[in-house]
């Protein structure tokens, strides 16, 4: 999507006489030799690495009874290690693409290893623990070849293990997920940051909305719906305030950190709304609502699309179930719609706005 916008800007600065043809073409070219441009080559590599590492477990769960033990394990651990040298070996031809597909065939059919000794002699313990195993290996594997692949696919096993700790014996009385869910997502954000991954950073930061999510399925209460609020409003400001001693680090992550903050912020406000459905209440909780769409808005509108478009959303809806709570119970179904276009009409002139003043505010500044 990136490379359509900017080879549309590229020809329209091209036709305004900004840059020159060759000019243009070489800064295309530039951007289509980076490694994580999109490639359908690297894409079918990974593809053909799952479908080899999908037949692996296939063949662990057909049980291999024909096959001395020895002969199996033999056969699996010479797939992890020829994976594993054969990514290293292409990584030291400057061969990534290929080295990614060979990396997460090793790292996938690690995990089939670890359900093949287990079932072959009996060993004692859970899915919970056979899972850890395989997030940790995989971790390891993805800071020894400093593989993006890898990381992502550590990324999708974070959330394995925690879906299997989910559904077993442990729960949150024994605390588990409580810790472990964002010592994962910490270990995935950090590895994207290693690896150079920007893409899988999305999947800690998801684990994190899973984990708060997770904390208010046991915990339903509206102390702890303020708790998540509060935790969001933090997390957003600390990303998006030029003063916040994290802003820098946040900024060189790119627009995530202060979106998924601005997301746990209103997924909060959307539960107080649950929590809190005394009429009065509501409509504390709806102005509260209102203040964080706006602020929202006028703090990351310029340079963040995701929050500025959470914004709006958050606005117009909340603008409209106020109306719906207020004026729509007096007035009737037909008016409620007439008034509902209105104040749409009014939210779209207060947005044209608002993005017009921030546009404004930017010229003086750059002047």
């Amino acid at each position: 999507m990136y490379r359509s916008w900017l080879e549309r800007d590229l020809k329209a600065w091209t036709g305004q006489g900004l840059i020159d043809t060759q000019t243009a073409m070489l800064l295309l070219k530039e951007y289509d030799s980076r490694p994580s441009s999109f490639s359908a080559g690297r894409v079918l590599m990974v593809v053909a690495a799952l479908l080899f590492a999908a037949a692996v477990l296939l063949l662990v769960a057909a049980n291999w009874d024909v096959i001395p033990r020895l002969a199996r394990l033999a056969a699996i651990l010479g797939i992890i290690w020829g994976a594993y040298l054969g990514g290293a070996a292409l990584m030291a031809r400057g061969a990534e693409r290929l080295a990614a597909a060979f990396l997460v065939l090793g790292s996938l059919s690690f995990g089939g290893a670890i359900a093949l000794v287990g079932q072959m002699y009996h060993l004692s313990g859970d899915a919970l623990q056979a899972a850890l195993v395989w997030f940790g290996g995989t971790v390891v594997a993805a800071v020894l070849f400093r593989s993006g692949a890898v990381t992502v696919v550590a990324g999708f096993l974070a959330f394995g293990v925690a879906g299997t700790d989910w559904t077993q014996s442990y729960s949150a009385d024994q605390m588990l997920l409580l810790w472990l869910m964002p010592l994962m997502a910490v270990i995935v954000i950090a590895l994207a940051r290693y690896t150079d991954a920007g893409r899988a950073r999305h999947l800690g930061y998801l684990l994190l909305v899973a984990w708060l999510a997770f904390i208010y399925s046991e915990y339903s209460t509206a102390t702890t719906a303020i708790a998540i609020v509060v935790f969001g409003a933090v997390a957003y400001l600390t990303a998006a305030l030029p003063p916040s001693p994290l802003h820098a680090i946040a900024r060189s992550a790119g627009a995530a950190p202060a979106f998924y903050g601005y997301l746990v912020l209103m997924l909060g406000l959307v539960v107080l709304h649950v929590e809190f459905d005394a009429e009065g209440e509501r409509l504390a909780v709806g102005i509260v609502t209102l203040g964080a769409a706006i602020a929202g808005i006028a703090l990351s509108g310029k340079e963040n699309g995701a929050v500025r478009y959470l914004g709006y959303v958050a606005f117009a809806v909340e603008t409209l179930y106020l109306a719906s709570e207020t004026i729509g119970s007096i007035i009737g179904t037909s008016g409620f719609f007439l008034v509902s276009g209105l104040v749409v009409a009014v939210i779209a002139w207060a947005v044209i706005a608002l993005e017009r003043r921030l546009a404004s505010t930017e010229d003086k500044a750059e002047a």
